[in-house]
């Protein structure tokens, strides 16, 4: 776990010996929560718990245990997998998770340290992993650069904040509203960049702008693919059908 120096350890009494190095994560600072990184049995995993003036309110409880509630049972590379529920010393109960090694997209923004492959992970990771909440019907919060991690050494995708809630079904201006944030959040990454990527800033365009066509992760997907893996598509749409006229052909004669 990459720990900053505004990170805080907190001093944690577990007779059992089973949690240690409890440290707090501003960066991951929510709305009622609060994030840590800690060790079980010698294991680096992630805590999300209510801040401390809430931890004893009947409502936010309620939230904590319905976000896990909503996120155990989603599995996607590309999300921060949740494992457990549980009271840890110190900070109450607590929603446990994978240990996300890494770095915050705000962080690699602020301190212009974006690559190419981060570029490509925004591209092709994140459209995948929105497309798996929208599947699922999971509500929540807006995307930001603040709930994007990547990981420090193969610099893969994970996003940490992915859903409070599940409906039967979402509407379309939840899912309208996904895309909105993706260009609003891919336009603040190519004002960052020294080099200009016209294609994909015409896209990120499009898709920050309520009134455009883009209105499906579906359609994103499609406008985000380069003009040759759009030629393979096509190639391969053409050589499908082809080959359907020939059995039909042959099971005609």
């Amino acid at each position: 776990m990459y720990i900053s120096k505004e990170e805080k350890k907190i001093p944690i009494s577990d007779p059992t010996g089973r949690w240690s190095d409890l440290t707090l994560l501003p960066e991951w600072e929510e709305e009622i929560y609060d994030v840590y990184t800690v060790k079980k049995h010698g294991k680096w995993i992630m805590l999300k718990a209510l801040k401390p003036e809430l931890r004893d309110d009947p409502k936010s409880q309620a939230i904590l245990e319905q976000e896990f509630d909503t996120r155990y049972n989603l599995a996607h590379p590309n999300i921060v997998m949740v494992n457990d529920l549980e009271r840890i010393p110190e900070i109450g109960m607590a929603i446990v998770t994978d240990d996300a090694y890494g770095y915050s997209l705000r962080r690699l923004i602020d301190e212009k340290r974006l690559t190419p492959k981060i570029i490509q992970r925004l591209v092709t990771q994140l459209p995948d992993a929105l497309e798996y909440i929208q599947e699922n019907h999971v509500k929540h919060l807006p995307v930001t650069p603040e709930g994007i991690i990547f990981t420090e050494y193969n610099e893969n995708l994970k996003l940490t904040n992915v859903g409070y809630d599940h409906r039967d079904r979402l509407e379309s201006q939840d899912t309208k509203q996904d895309i909105i944030d993706y260009g609003r959040l891919m336009n603040e990454v190519l004002d960052n960049l020294p080099e200009n990527l016209p294609r994909l800033r015409k896209v990120a365009r499009l898709a920050e702008n309520p009134e455009s066509d883009i209105n499906s992760i579906h359609d994103l997907k499609m406008r985000l693919i380069s003009r040759n893996q759009k030629s393979v598509v096509v190639w391969l749409l053409v050589f499908i059908a082809v080959m359907l006229g020939v059995l039909i052909w042959l099971n005609i004669r």
